[in-house]
């Protein structure tokens, strides 16, 4: 684990928004939408598509986009090398002034993909790091199928547990019923993320940009929006351990949302101790980890964010977001349940302060 690092360059990185969402739940529909929007205008796009011909080009081309295709196999997984080097080539090409000037990067990936490993790219990779920042990740849920599609298909479970944002797509051609009962759904999968609709693909930019710690129209980090911690309190009151999964899939009783806070400082050996022994513990059964810590002897917080047992560096904030000072950290699990995590939380932590 390396020491924190100032956050105050942040707004040079150039954002890189994850759209992700399982097949035939509207990806492309809502990306067409959105590069006819203002705030697109100078978007870079890469699309994945499996097999030898990507079908979505010329559907984005009517767009007015020139999107950059990965073919032959899965963004996060058989190309991801490939799309570090995509991303990389990209940087350059706009620095020489060979590909128009675009300010912002939308990757959209197959209905199969697991976002993990791309997250994984932005987050370790020191050359991507650099040069690009995690937007967010946004997921898209077929409002018809996806309850069926949640209940058979793991993926999708996955990519709506990893979202920053999600979208319910074709909801005009489901029952109100139907859409309730996946909102709740959704709700308990990833308690922080907004639920958008989506018509037609027709949702507002502004609404799905911008997800991510930086908030660009401050020129600072916005920790409480990025955290939202409240989110999995109200979430912890109503959806506990006793939670009733038995209506769903048991791919949605693997998956657990839950929030630790300490109010104390804590020692910064300590959380670095802790965190080697979730990552250990977890490994990929730890989704995501977000979390803003009151570091001992240091006056600002410290924010930390993982992506199962990969964290990025820590990162030192400016200023407290409030007069709240304690330490919260948000987690979202698979097969791994919130007792031992905060137990072994509470011993690494106790045991630097007796």
């Amino acid at each position: 684990m390396t020491t924190p690092r100032p956050a105050g360059d942040a707004g040079a990185l150039l954002p890189v928004s994850l759209l992700t969402g399982f097949l035939g739940s509207g990806k492309t529909t809502l990306l067409r939408h959105l590069l006819r929007q203002k705030a697109l205008a100078r978007a870079a796009v890469i699309v994945n598509e499996l097999g030898e011909v990507a079908l979505d080009d010329a559907l984005l081309l009517a767009a007015g986009a020139e999107p950059l295709t990965l073919a032959g196999g899965c963004v996060c997984c058989t190309v991801r090398g490939d799309l570090s080097r995509a991303l990389g080539d990209l940087y350059v090409q706009r620095a020489k002034g060979e590909v128009a000037y675009f300010d912002r990067v939308l990757i959209e990936t197959t209905g199969l993909a697991d976002p993990a490993p791309i997250l994984h790219s932005l987050m370790s990779d020191p050359l991507l790091a650099a040069r690009f920042r995690l937007d967010g990740v946004i997921a898209t849920v077929d409002a018809v199928h996806g309850n069926r599609q949640l209940d058979a298909q793991p993926e999708s479970v996955k990519q709506a547990a990893l979202a920053d944002r999600l979208v319910l797509t074709k909801s005009d051609l489901a029952s109100p019923e139907t859409v309730a009962a996946l909102r709740k759904r959704l709700r308990a999968l990833n308690p922080a993320a907004p639920i958008l609709v989506a018509i037609d693909g027709q949702v507002e930019p502004a609404d799905l940009l911008d997800a991510g710690l930086y908030d660009p129209a401050r020129k600072t980090a916005d920790v409480r929006r990025w955290l939202k911690a409240e989110a999995y309190d109200d979430h912890a009151d109503h959806d506990h351990a006793g939670h009733d999964h038995s209506a769903h899939s048991a791919h949605d009783a693997r998956i657990r949302a839950f929030c630790l806070t300490h109010d104390r400082p804590i020692a910064w050996d300590a959380l670095l101790d802790w965190l080697e022994a979730l990552a250990a513990l977890g490994g990929p059964r730890l989704l995501r980890l977000k979390g803003l810590i009151h570091v001992r002897d240091r006056e600002n917080p410290v924010v930390l964010h993982g992506v199962e047992q990969l964290f990025h560096p820590p990162v030192e904030l400016a200023r407290w977001p409030d007069e709240d000072r304690r330490s919260k950290l948000v987690l979202i699990t698979r097969d791994l349940p919130p007792e031992p995590v905060a137990e072994m939380f509470r011993a690494f932590v106790a045991g630097a302060e007796a």
